[in-house]
């Protein structure tokens, strides 16, 4: 009997465990059902909200993008602006502030080039072509004022000044006006003229030091414009008349082999001592002065700076030569003997100092 009571209650579990897994799988599929539907009601909002957020992105892009042409009109707008303040100062001219005008050049080059790295610009061409012509009036007014500049304070340099920068052996003495006697003549001591060696020369300040900067300023101006040779013109022509008429104040004179054909002794050797005083003066004062405001005007123009050194005291390295010539080229006599020789150690005494300064 017990076993009959065991079967009956074992078949009542399998019948509550299939109905249970009946409406387990009942569940599952109404589970199914109400997924699948949310699925294509999600499917079906997607697709409702793709145009919406078509147009979003479209909002944010268009966005994006008048935020970088608000950007790119502002920089235009403030190239137009230093134009025009540019273009003010240019026009006023460079005598008034020739630093803020030399700024104002500057600052036009780099519209320039603005411009012409925005060539997608409508405007740009005629915007170019005036920034350009605007230069090109600029740089004549530069080449004006670098004249003026230069020409104001070039002056001949006084006798009286360029013995101040001699050393004391070399000095005149109070007792020998004029161009007479000086430490140079031929009856100076050997031992003396060996002292020379390392005696020390101050050569004269040619023009003042604060101009030298605006020179400068004003010649790299030029030369990036392309007007070197007008620069050369001005700088040599200027520099090179004043030397001149410094030497003449000295008393140098360009004497020809007649010349000296026709003097008594005496006179000529005179005028051969003064010749090698002169040449001292002339390379270790004159020269170096020259070749020191060169190196500083034309500072970074290398080749600018030895066109203009070499230009400039050319006629009066000739015009200080053709004594030498005329006495080397005149009648022969045994009392030139001993002043040629005078004449050739000053050469060789200075031709390091020659080439140096080249």
């Amino acid at each position: 009997m017990g076993v009959p009571l065991a079967m009956e209650t074992l078949s009542e579990r399998l019948v509550f465990m299939r109905d249970s897994l009946q409406k387990s799988q009942t569940i599952t599929d109404n589970m199914v059902s109400i997924l699948g539907s949310f699925d294509h009601r999600l499917s079906a909002l997607e697709t409702a909200m793709r145009p919406t957020q078509i147009r979003t992105h479209s909002i944010r892009r268009a966005h994006e993008n008048i935020d970088k042409t608000l950007k790119a009109a502002d920089v235009i707008l403030a190239q137009f602006d230093l134009s025009r303040q540019t273009e003010a100062k240019i026009l006023r001219g460079p005598h008034e502030d020739l630093e803020s005008y030399l700024e104002a050049v500057d600052q036009l080059r780099s519209n320039i080039r603005f411009f012409s790295s925005n060539k997608s610009f409508k405007s740009s061409d005629g915007v170019l072509n005036h920034a350009n012509n605007l230069l090109a009036k600029a740089i004549l007014k530069l080449e004006e004022e670098f004249k003026q500049l230069l020409t104001a304070y070039s002056k001949p340099v006084e006798p009286d000044r360029l013995s101040d920068c001699l050393p004391n052996s070399l000095r005149p003495s109070s007792e020998s006006p004029g161009h007479g006697k000086n430490p140079s003549s031929t009856n100076h001591s050997e031992h003396a003229a060996k002292g020379l060696e390392n005696a020390i020369y101050t050569p004269p300040t040619l023009i003042p030091p604060r101009i030298l900067p605006l020179l400068h300023d004003l010649a790299q101006q030029m030369v990036q414009a392309g007007y070197q040779q007008q620069l050369l013109k001005i700088y040599r022509d200027t520099r090179a008349g004043v030397l001149e008429q410094s030497l003449r104040k000295l008393g140098v004179e360009k004497l020809s082999k007649d010349d000296v054909q026709k003097m008594q002794w005496e006179v000529l050797e005179a005028k051969i001592g003064n010749w090698i005083h002169f040449m001292r003066i002339a390379v270790k004062l004159l020269f170096a002065g020259e070749w020191k405001i060169c190196e500083q005007i034309f500072e970074g123009i290398d080749s600018l700076r030895d066109q203009c050194f070499a230009e400039v005291t050319a006629n009066s390295v000739a015009m200080l030569l053709s004594f030498g010539d005329a006495i080397a080229k005149s009648k022969r006599s045994p009392e030139k003997l001993f002043v040629l020789l005078d004449m050739y150690e000053i050469m060789c005494e200075l031709q390091s100092e020659v080439m140096l300064n080249h």
